[in-house]
Protein backbone atom coordinates (compact mmCIF):
# COMPACT_ATOMS: atom_id res chain seq x y z
CA UNK A 1 0.00 0.00 0.00
CA UNK A 2 1.48 3.39 -0.93
CA UNK A 3 1.84 5.97 1.36
CA UNK A 4 0.26 9.41 0.78
CA UNK A 5 3.11 12.43 1.86
CA UNK A 6 1.11 15.50 2.98
CA UNK A 7 2.82 19.31 1.92
CA UNK A 8 1.05 21.87 4.02
CA UNK A 9 1.13 25.73 3.67
CA UNK A 10 1.17 27.61 6.93
CA UNK A 11 -0.55 30.78 4.83
CA UNK A 12 -0.78 34.65 6.06
CA UNK A 13 -2.69 37.43 4.46
CA UNK A 14 -1.50 36.65 0.83
CA UNK A 15 -4.13 34.44 -1.12
CA UNK A 16 -2.89 34.11 -4.68
CA UNK A 17 0.37 32.03 -4.22
CA UNK A 18 -1.08 29.62 -1.85
CA UNK A 19 -4.21 29.32 -3.28
CA UNK A 20 -2.70 28.64 -6.67
CA UNK A 21 0.23 26.19 -5.24
CA UNK A 22 -2.36 23.81 -3.57
CA UNK A 23 -3.87 22.89 -6.35
CA UNK A 24 -1.12 23.11 -8.61
CA UNK A 25 0.87 20.21 -6.31
CA UNK A 26 -2.18 18.04 -6.22
CA UNK A 27 -2.99 18.66 -9.95
CA UNK A 28 1.01 17.70 -11.70
CA UNK A 29 1.92 15.14 -8.81
CA UNK A 30 -0.98 13.38 -7.71
CA UNK A 31 0.69 10.42 -9.39
CA UNK A 32 3.58 10.39 -6.96
CA UNK A 33 1.40 10.22 -3.59
CA UNK A 34 1.37 13.86 -2.97
CA UNK A 35 -1.08 16.05 -1.65
CA UNK A 36 -1.10 19.33 -0.36
CA UNK A 37 -3.23 21.10 1.57
CA UNK A 38 -3.44 24.53 4.44
CA UNK A 39 -2.02 23.92 8.00
CA UNK A 40 -4.62 23.61 10.47
CA UNK A 41 -2.78 23.48 13.73
CA UNK A 42 -4.50 23.78 17.56
CA UNK A 43 -2.80 23.77 20.82
CA UNK A 44 0.41 21.10 19.84
CA UNK A 45 1.32 18.60 22.70
CA UNK A 46 4.90 17.55 22.81
CA UNK A 47 4.54 13.48 22.42
CA UNK A 48 2.28 13.62 19.41
CA UNK A 49 3.77 13.45 15.89
CA UNK A 50 3.18 16.11 13.15
CA UNK A 51 0.65 15.63 10.41
CA UNK A 52 2.77 17.44 7.92
CA UNK A 53 6.07 16.02 5.41
CA UNK A 54 6.61 19.35 4.13
CA UNK A 55 5.23 22.80 5.67
CA UNK A 56 6.17 25.72 3.35
CA UNK A 57 5.88 28.87 5.78
CA UNK A 58 4.47 32.36 4.95
CA UNK A 59 3.64 33.90 7.82
CA UNK A 60 5.28 32.57 11.03
CA UNK A 61 7.59 35.56 11.10
CA UNK A 62 4.68 37.32 12.41
CA UNK A 63 2.64 35.02 14.86
CA UNK A 64 5.23 33.21 17.13
CA UNK A 65 3.00 30.61 18.12
CA UNK A 66 3.23 29.89 14.58
CA UNK A 67 7.09 30.08 14.91
CA UNK A 68 7.31 27.61 17.78
CA UNK A 69 5.03 25.00 16.16
CA UNK A 70 7.27 24.96 13.32
CA UNK A 71 10.50 24.20 15.54
CA UNK A 72 8.79 21.28 16.71
CA UNK A 73 7.59 20.02 13.61
CA UNK A 74 11.24 20.44 12.40
CA UNK A 75 12.43 18.41 15.67
CA UNK A 76 9.65 15.89 14.97
CA UNK A 77 11.39 15.07 11.25
CA UNK A 78 8.92 17.91 9.09
CA UNK A 79 10.86 19.44 6.53
CA UNK A 80 10.28 23.31 6.72
CA UNK A 81 10.72 26.04 4.29
CA UNK A 82 12.13 27.83 5.85
CA UNK A 83 14.50 26.87 8.10
CA UNK A 84 12.78 28.01 11.86
CA UNK A 85 15.55 27.69 13.74
CA UNK A 86 18.00 29.91 11.19
CA UNK A 87 14.89 32.19 10.59
CA UNK A 88 14.83 33.30 14.35
CA UNK A 89 18.08 33.76 14.34
CA UNK A 90 19.11 35.99 11.11
CA UNK A 91 19.41 39.65 11.06
CA UNK A 92 20.54 41.96 8.20
CA UNK A 93 23.59 42.48 9.43
CA UNK A 94 25.08 39.37 10.00
CA UNK A 95 24.24 38.62 6.89
CA UNK A 96 25.84 40.81 4.80
CA UNK A 97 29.25 39.97 6.87
CA UNK A 98 28.01 36.31 5.59
CA UNK A 99 27.49 37.01 1.91
CA UNK A 100 30.85 38.81 1.66
CA UNK A 101 32.60 35.78 3.06
CA UNK A 102 31.20 33.93 -0.10
CA UNK A 103 32.33 36.47 -2.37
CA UNK A 104 29.38 38.62 -2.68
CA UNK A 105 29.89 42.34 -2.75
CA UNK A 106 27.74 44.07 -0.17
CA UNK A 107 27.46 48.19 0.80
CA UNK A 108 29.33 49.25 4.16
CA UNK A 109 26.75 48.14 7.00
CA UNK A 110 27.27 49.52 10.74
CA UNK A 111 24.79 48.25 13.44
CA UNK A 112 23.44 50.67 16.24
CA UNK A 113 22.36 50.73 19.60
CA UNK A 114 19.16 50.85 20.14
CA UNK A 115 18.12 55.19 20.72
CA UNK A 116 15.54 53.93 23.28
CA UNK A 117 15.84 51.22 25.88
CA UNK A 118 13.93 48.02 25.21
CA UNK A 119 11.46 46.89 27.53
CA UNK A 120 12.69 45.75 31.36
CA UNK A 121 15.95 46.95 30.86
CA UNK A 122 17.58 49.86 32.79
CA UNK A 123 20.11 52.41 32.22
CA UNK A 124 22.73 49.18 34.36
CA UNK A 125 21.88 47.39 30.95
CA UNK A 126 23.92 49.63 28.82
CA UNK A 127 27.18 49.70 30.67
CA UNK A 128 29.16 48.49 28.49
CA UNK A 129 28.04 50.84 25.54
CA UNK A 130 30.53 53.39 24.37
CA UNK A 131 29.50 57.10 24.91
CA UNK A 132 29.43 58.71 23.16
CA UNK A 133 29.00 57.04 19.80
CA UNK A 134 31.92 57.86 17.77
CA UNK A 135 29.75 59.49 14.83
CA UNK A 136 32.53 60.81 12.69
CA UNK A 137 33.75 57.24 12.37
CA UNK A 138 30.74 56.14 11.24
CA UNK A 139 29.60 58.64 8.66
CA UNK A 140 33.34 58.39 7.08
CA UNK A 141 32.98 55.00 6.69
CA UNK A 142 29.68 54.93 5.35
CA UNK A 143 29.67 58.21 3.41
CA UNK A 144 26.16 59.75 2.38
CA UNK A 145 23.73 59.21 0.66
CA UNK A 146 22.90 56.51 2.89
CA UNK A 147 20.02 54.19 4.33
CA UNK A 148 18.96 53.59 8.23
CA UNK A 149 16.98 51.33 8.66
CA UNK A 150 15.80 48.16 11.25
CA UNK A 151 18.20 45.42 11.11
CA UNK A 152 15.41 42.67 11.40
CA UNK A 153 12.78 44.40 9.32
CA UNK A 154 11.04 43.62 6.01
CA UNK A 155 8.79 45.32 3.40
CA UNK A 156 10.89 48.08 3.45
CA UNK A 157 9.35 48.69 6.85
CA UNK A 158 10.74 51.91 8.41
CA UNK A 159 13.73 52.49 5.76
CA UNK A 160 14.62 55.83 5.85
CA UNK A 161 17.43 57.57 2.81
CA UNK A 162 19.30 60.17 4.47
CA UNK A 163 21.58 62.36 2.72
CA UNK A 164 23.71 64.29 5.92
CA UNK A 165 24.15 63.82 9.83
CA UNK A 166 21.18 65.91 10.12
CA UNK A 167 19.12 63.46 8.86
CA UNK A 168 20.64 60.79 10.08
CA UNK A 169 19.79 61.92 13.97
CA UNK A 170 16.22 63.16 13.12
CA UNK A 171 15.57 59.89 11.50
CA UNK A 172 17.53 58.01 14.24
CA UNK A 173 16.15 59.44 17.10
CA UNK A 174 12.74 58.48 15.68
CA UNK A 175 13.57 54.73 16.16
CA UNK A 176 12.48 54.10 19.22
CA UNK A 177 13.40 50.99 20.40
CA UNK A 178 14.50 49.05 17.34
CA UNK A 179 17.95 48.22 16.75
CA UNK A 180 19.08 49.95 13.66
CA UNK A 181 21.47 49.41 10.70
CA UNK A 182 23.29 52.36 8.46
CA UNK A 183 24.23 51.22 5.31
CA UNK A 184 25.88 52.66 2.72
CA UNK A 185 23.92 54.12 -0.13
CA UNK A 186 24.58 52.36 -3.87
CA UNK A 187 24.32 54.90 -6.61
CA UNK A 188 22.81 52.06 -9.39
CA UNK A 189 22.34 52.07 -12.81
CA UNK A 190 19.80 48.57 -12.67
CA UNK A 191 18.61 47.08 -10.08
CA UNK A 192 17.45 42.99 -9.67
CA UNK A 193 14.89 41.16 -7.58
CA UNK A 194 15.97 37.56 -7.76
CA UNK A 195 14.09 34.49 -6.63
CA UNK A 196 15.90 31.39 -5.07
CA UNK A 197 14.19 28.53 -4.68
CA UNK A 198 15.68 25.25 -3.16
CA UNK A 199 19.38 26.77 -3.27
CA UNK A 200 19.46 25.04 -6.80
CA UNK A 201 17.50 27.55 -8.85
CA UNK A 202 17.65 31.38 -9.79
CA UNK A 203 15.13 33.54 -11.55
CA UNK A 204 16.36 36.96 -12.10
CA UNK A 205 13.86 40.00 -12.30
CA UNK A 206 14.41 43.58 -13.32
CA UNK A 207 12.98 45.37 -10.46
CA UNK A 208 12.30 49.64 -10.03
CA UNK A 209 12.74 49.85 -6.13
CA UNK A 210 11.85 53.82 -6.87
CA UNK A 211 8.28 53.69 -8.29
CA UNK A 212 5.09 52.90 -6.28
CA UNK A 213 5.01 49.13 -5.17
CA UNK A 214 2.51 47.92 -7.55
CA UNK A 215 4.43 49.26 -10.22
CA UNK A 216 7.68 47.92 -9.19
CA UNK A 217 7.63 44.71 -11.45
CA UNK A 218 6.20 46.36 -14.42
CA UNK A 219 8.46 49.78 -14.83
CA UNK A 220 11.44 48.97 -15.74
CA UNK A 221 13.41 48.38 -19.09
CA UNK A 222 12.39 45.57 -21.28
CA UNK A 223 15.90 45.05 -22.52
CA UNK A 224 17.43 41.25 -22.08
CA UNK A 225 19.69 40.61 -19.69
CA UNK A 226 23.35 40.03 -20.86
CA UNK A 227 24.59 36.27 -20.57
CA UNK A 228 27.45 37.27 -18.09
CA UNK A 229 25.78 38.93 -15.96
CA UNK A 230 23.00 36.96 -15.64
CA UNK A 231 25.56 34.16 -14.75
CA UNK A 232 26.93 36.58 -12.31
CA UNK A 233 23.45 37.05 -10.39
CA UNK A 234 22.61 33.71 -10.43
CA UNK A 235 25.92 32.87 -8.78
CA UNK A 236 25.68 35.23 -6.07
CA UNK A 237 22.11 34.41 -5.53
CA UNK A 238 22.40 30.74 -4.83
CA UNK A 239 25.76 31.53 -3.15
CA UNK A 240 23.96 33.89 -1.01
CA UNK A 241 20.98 31.42 -0.18
CA UNK A 242 22.81 27.95 -0.04
CA UNK A 243 25.21 29.97 2.62
CA UNK A 244 22.33 31.14 4.92
CA UNK A 245 20.69 27.63 4.15
CA UNK A 246 17.25 29.46 2.45
CA UNK A 247 15.38 27.21 0.14
CA UNK A 248 13.33 30.41 -0.48
CA UNK A 249 14.24 33.70 -0.64
CA UNK A 250 14.45 36.64 -2.84
CA UNK A 251 18.33 38.29 -2.90
CA UNK A 252 17.96 42.16 -4.02
CA UNK A 253 21.08 43.48 -6.20
CA UNK A 254 22.18 47.30 -7.35
CA UNK A 255 24.24 47.38 -10.25
CA UNK A 256 26.65 50.00 -9.73
CA UNK A 257 30.17 50.33 -12.39
CA UNK A 258 29.29 46.42 -13.26
CA UNK A 259 28.87 45.04 -9.59
CA UNK A 260 26.12 44.00 -8.43
CA UNK A 261 26.03 44.55 -4.91
CA UNK A 262 23.56 42.87 -2.43
CA UNK A 263 21.38 45.58 -1.05
CA UNK A 264 18.87 43.16 0.57
CA UNK A 265 18.51 39.32 1.02
CA UNK A 266 16.90 38.13 4.06
CA UNK A 267 13.55 37.64 2.68
CA UNK A 268 12.61 34.11 3.96
CA UNK A 269 8.83 34.88 2.87
CA UNK A 270 9.05 36.40 -0.25
CA UNK A 271 6.40 38.88 -2.37
CA UNK A 272 4.81 36.46 -4.66
CA UNK A 273 1.44 37.88 -5.11
CA UNK A 274 0.30 37.27 -8.39
CA UNK A 275 -0.60 41.60 -9.28
CA UNK A 276 2.43 42.42 -7.56
CA UNK A 277 4.99 40.17 -9.43
CA UNK A 278 3.27 39.33 -12.68
CA UNK A 279 2.41 36.31 -14.45
CA UNK A 280 5.63 35.24 -15.61
CA UNK A 281 7.17 35.57 -12.62
CA UNK A 282 4.31 34.26 -10.59
CA UNK A 283 3.80 30.86 -12.50
CA UNK A 284 7.91 30.25 -12.11
CA UNK A 285 7.40 30.98 -8.49
CA UNK A 286 4.31 28.04 -8.31
CA UNK A 287 6.46 26.00 -10.72
CA UNK A 288 9.82 26.15 -8.87
CA UNK A 289 8.41 25.52 -5.63
CA UNK A 290 6.01 22.99 -6.01
CA UNK A 291 8.41 20.74 -7.37
CA UNK A 292 11.57 21.72 -4.44
CA UNK A 293 8.43 20.85 -1.59
CA UNK A 294 7.60 17.55 -3.40
CA UNK A 295 11.51 16.52 -3.64
CA UNK A 296 11.77 17.33 0.37
CA UNK A 297 8.27 15.49 0.73
CA UNK A 298 9.87 12.13 -1.41
CA UNK A 299 12.69 12.48 0.79
CA UNK A 300 13.12 9.06 3.02
CA UNK A 301 15.69 11.22 5.09
CA UNK A 302 15.49 14.68 4.72
CA UNK A 303 17.89 16.54 6.40
CA UNK A 304 17.37 17.90 10.16
CA UNK A 305 17.20 21.58 10.57
CA UNK A 306 17.79 21.95 14.45
CA UNK A 307 20.08 25.33 12.84
CA UNK A 308 22.13 26.96 9.60
CA UNK A 309 24.43 23.89 9.83
CA UNK A 310 21.54 20.95 10.28
CA UNK A 311 22.09 19.86 13.88
CA UNK A 312 21.66 21.73 17.18
CA UNK A 313 24.50 19.40 18.61
CA UNK A 314 27.25 17.80 16.91
CA UNK A 315 26.70 14.51 16.15
CA UNK A 316 22.70 14.77 16.60
CA UNK A 317 22.28 14.32 12.24
CA UNK A 318 24.46 12.78 10.15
Amino acid sequence: MSTTHHIGILRGEETTFPDALIPFINENYSDQNVEASFVEVGAVRMDVEPTYDVIIDRISHEVPFYRSYLKWAALKGTYIINNPFWWSADDKFIDNVIAESVGVAVPRSVILPHKERPPNTSAKSFRNLEHPINWDDVFEYIGFPAFLKPFDGGGWRDVTRVTTPEEFHEAYNQSGIDCMMLQEGIDFDSYFRCYGIGQKKAHIMRYNPSVPMHERYSAVSSEPIEEDLRQKLERDVLAICRTLGYDMNTVELAMRDGVPYAIDFMNPAPDADYHSVGPENFAWMVDAMAEFAVEKALDDRPPQQFSTQGALYPGVSE
